[in-house]
């Protein structure tokens, strides 16, 4: 009779591989890092109030920084879990999160805290992702792999102009292992359009130059009331890799569609994909997607957009027209098909515009933070947005 042997399968960034729990490794040292025990370092933690839960937290007063990672040697984060006290939208926006790989100076990551862990409106909820999850609403954890291979260095930093009175969090992370000569740098971008043009795409991932690979995106979308009831999310996610011109490698159909759901979105929460805040009454939503089983590659650089465009009836969407509201119909769903307006240019009062579900482009407050892997450990994307911008 054969042998089985019990194991833990899990999804890597360079394939399907198992896990065996009970392998030891000749050499790796598992660290967390607290303000118990700065850095995880062997024998050190407790030794305020004679260990007796003495520095579980501290606070982090407003214009103040705060390092809670600091190593000079090869390893890999495994995890990061962070609880705090004020988990308001001004909090989660002013709190400044940047990692740093391999002495760089320029930050890998440099996002808001609140979006880096799929909060993107600073509307926390309960949820579980492959990567994030927030179990209960009140706390922020992160399981993506990230690998260096000289040093590390994670900071926070309250850029508001209030106090925060508790931070707690550990950094679970190993050293004694280097990682593999092709190991990539995680990144994480964070990007907001509150008013733009409706002629440009917005840009959920700007044009990163290298090689890499795209991990996925939260998005936070704050709806512009004065569309009325006409749906906002038909805009189709386009990426452009390693050399794309006008046209992108990678088209999708509809901004619901590309988070696996379809005919509208609502509250949903699946390993790589799904939809945290769908509020119809304040004109929020919130939504995810990781690209992990279907792996996005890129040899040159990269680019990922969203278009900004909604959809309505053909007598709604006129009356906003007629209205004045910025809106610009391209095409009409027919029992054929499409009627492509932009192709052939029909105007909404003529008599030969076509009855139906009426696409157009329009203009709502997006925001979203990507993750990515990078052949180096700092790239060519802007610094984080200023505060202002931020919170507006």
């Amino acid at each position: 009779m054969k042998h089985l042997l019990l194991t833990i399968v899990f999804f890597s960034f360079a394939g399907t591989q198992a896990q065996e729990l009970f392998t030891l490794p000749k050499s790796e040292q598992s660290h967390v890092s607290s303000f118990e025990n700065m850095n995880g370092v062997k024998g050190n933690g407790g030794k305020t109030n004679s260990g007796a839960k003495g520095n579980a937290f501290e606070n982090l007063k407003a214009g103040e920084s705060k390092t809670l990672l600091d190593v000079q040697t090869p390893g890999i984060i495994q995890r990061i879990w962070v609880t705090i006290s004020d988990r308001s939208f001004l909090m989660l926006r002013s709190l400044r999160l940047r990692m740093y790989w391999d002495g760089e100076t320029k930050p890998a990551v440099d996002v808001p805290f609140g979006d880096f862990f799929c909060a993107p409106l600073g509307r926390p909820v309960a949820f579980q992702s492959a990567l994030f999850s927030n179990p209960e609403g009140r706390s922020f954890n992160c399981y993506i792999p990230m690998p260096f291979k000289k040093g590390a260095r994670v900071v926070l930093t309250n850029e508001g102009t209030k106090d925060l009175r508790q931070l707690y969090y550990d950094i679970d992370f190993v050293t004694g292992v280097a990682p593999a000569a092709g190991a990539l740098y995680f990144h994480a971008h964070w990007n907001r359009e509150i008013r733009g043009s409706m002629d440009k795409d917005f840009e959920l991932m700007p044009k990163v130059e290298g090689k890499g690979r795209f991990l996925g995106v939260n998005v936070g979308v704050n709806v512009d009331s004065s569309y009325g009831n006409t749906w906002w999310g038909e805009g189709e996610v386009k990426m452009y890799m390693d050399g794309d011109g006008a046209h992108p490698s990678f088209n999708g159909t509809g901004t619901e569609d590309y988070i696996g759901t379809g005919w509208g979105e609502g509250v949903f929460m699946h390993q790589y994909q799904g939809c945290t805040v769908a509020d119809a009454k304040k004109n929020q939503y919130a939504f995810y997607r990781f690209h992990v089983p279907d792996q996005i590659f890129f040899y040159h650089d990269f680019k990922a957009t969203l278009q900004k465009m909604g959809g309505g009836d053909d007598g709604e969407v006129k009356q906003l027209q007629e209205k004045g509201v910025a809106l610009r119909p391209v095409s009409v769903i027919i029992a054929q098909g499409f009627a492509p307006l932009l192709d052939t240019p029909i105007a909404m009062g003529e008599a030969s515009f076509p009855k139906g579900w009426v696409n157009f482009y329009r203009v709502d407050d997006y925001s979203a933070t990507a993750y990515f892997y990078l052949d180096r450990p700092s790239s060519n994307l802007s610094e984080l947005s200023p505060l202002n911008e931020r919170i507006k």
